[in-house]
This record gives structure tokens, C-alpha cells and sequence, in this order.
């Protein structure tokens, strides 16, 4: 094994790792670091990729984004609360600091953020189960 492939397995299960708690904590983001962990086991491992697809955290929460299917509004919701949180942090903390150009970009990579969840990837509609 190479060090290319070793690096990427331990990346990948980094992000597992990640996802796996941002999916359970409201304030971390599970999506990019699933989709990360993804991109670095299909760089990998034909055997780790195909473990992480046939994952519940993997078909829950990018099976259809993948699949191009796109997300559901909750997940959209969830993500750029989320991301708005997070980067308000960081923009509070340079605001306080006196770092205009920081926030600037910040505000430029939010305003892009929302626009690209909200009219860029698709939105699919939730089955509704049938009561029994």
C-alpha cells in the first residue's frame, strides 16, 4: 500500500468518524465530512467504499445528493443552520478583532452557501409513511 492510499484511509475514517458525531450533535455538520470520507475511501479502497455506501450514516444522509436526487428541506435546513451558526462564530470573533476584510469574506461565502442549498442542489419530498 502506498502512502497516497494510506493517507486517504485515514482521512476518510477521520470524516467518518466526524460525520458519525455530527450526525447525533446539532452543531457539527455531518454532510462534508461524509461526503469527504466518500471521496477519500473511493480514492482508496475498492472494499472501504463499498463498506461506507452500504452504511446507514452514508444511505441517510447523501445517498440521494450523490445520486443526484438532490436533499430534502430538512436537511438543507439542518446544513445552513448549522454552517450560519458556525461561521457567525468565526465572524463575531473577527468582528471583535477589528478583521473587516475576514468578515467581508465570510459574509461573501455564507450569501453563497444559502443561495447555492437553496436554489442549486434539488429538493426532493419526504414519503409520508401511512399510518397503519
Amino acid at each position: 500500500m502506498n502512502v497516497k492510499k494510506l493517507l486517504y484511509i485515514i482521512l476518510g475514517c477521520i470524516s467518518v468518524g466526524l460525520g458519525a458525531i455530527g450526525a447525533v450533535v446539532p452543531m457539527l455538520p455531518a454532510f462534508p465530512f461524509l461526503l469527504l470520507a466518500a471521496f477519500c475511501f473511493a480514492r482508496s479502497s475498492k472494499r472501504l467504499h463499498s463498506w461506507f455506501i452500504n452504511t446507514k450514516l452514508y444511505k441517510n444522509n447523501l445517498e440521494d445528493y450523490v445520486a443526484g436526487r438532490g436533499m430534502t428541506w430538512q436537511t438543507k435546513i439542518r446544513i445552513m443552520v448549522t454552517v450560519t451558526l458556525l461561521m457567525s462564530i468565526g465572524f463575531t470573533i473577527m468582528a471583535f478583532r477589528g478583521i473587516t476584510a475576514g468578515c467581508v469574506v465570510l459574509v461573501f461565502v455564507w450569501v453563497f452557501h444559502i443561495l447555492y442549498f437553496s436554489f442549486r442542489v434539488k429538493t426532493i419530498s419526504v414519503p409520508r409513511r401511512q399510518p397503519e
